[in-house]
């Protein structure tokens, strides 16, 4: 039965970790994890419509990733082109609209060829909502925002006195998404190592103890429900 709208969070970002001790923990190289990771998305995405779940964020490589070692960061980039590959026909299928957050300028051509493709192939899927941030940091993204409104300033099509708070965020890459309204991160660690910066100013956080390729659509259930019993004032305070 599908959870009834407002009493969840209608966006969840997910910082996946957790990958890399998963395989140590096994005797495997890292990039087994990594494989082993990306296939939990597939069943955490699915699980996303019955529990009223509308957009779920990713976070599959940081702008800080770039300084693992060159033979895992190739196969990041190598696994990366293989799901966008192997599960583009199944999301689109399924009704998931996919979208890509991050600086695509260091990425290889074919995966930003792959990328492009896939978005456009699920541009009008509607059931959820997928948002994968690739090489993404959310001190880059603020400052390539930041950068774009200053040329608008500079070009005259945006007055100074009306850039605010919500002028900012028109220029983010999350400029068509709602803010989070949850942020899980998985394996332990208690930080947000700079994901979605300006849009979980006022998200509900969970750090959990379980690697990313351990977590399962009943623990993403269970999130959702302690997610409905918190008081969420914004700042203010009840009547």
């Amino acid at each position: 039965m599908a959870k009834e709208k407002g009493k969840g969070p209608r966006h969840v970002a997910i910082i996946m970790d957790g990958n890399g001790r998963w395989a140590t923990q096994r005797g495997r190289p890292r990039l087994f994890g990594h494989h082993a990771g990306a296939r939990r998305v597939r069943e955490v995405v699915r699980a996303c419509p019955d529990l009223g779940v509308d957009y779920i964020t990713i976070f599959a490589f940081s702008t800080e990733n770039w300084k693992r070692t060159q033979v895992e960061v190739a196969g990041l980039m190598s696994l990366f082109r293989r799901y966008i590959t192997k599960e583009a026909k199944a999301l689109h299928d399924e009704d998931v609209r996919v979208r890509f957050i991050g600086d695509r300028v260091r990425l290889d051509n074919k995966l930003v060829d792959l990328m492009d493709e896939l978005e456009l192939m699920t541009s009008e899927c509607k059931k959820v909502n997928l948002t994968i941030a690739l090489n993404y940091g959310g001190r880059d993204e603020v400052a390539r925002a930041t950068k774009r409104l200053a040329q608008d300033v500079a070009n005259g099509s945006l007055k100074p006195a009306d850039v605010n708070e919500e002028t900012l965020p028109k220029y983010l890459d999350t400029y068509v998404l709602p803010d989070p309204d949850l942020v899980i991160r998985t394996s332990g660690e208690a930080r947000i190592s700079n994901f979605l910066l300006w849009q979980s100013a006022y998200a509900e956080y969970e750090f959990i103890d379980t690697l990313w390729p351990d977590f399962t659509a009943e623990e993403l259930a269970r999130l959702v429900r302690s997610y409905g019993t918190r008081d969420r004032r914004f700042g203010a305070v009840k009547a």
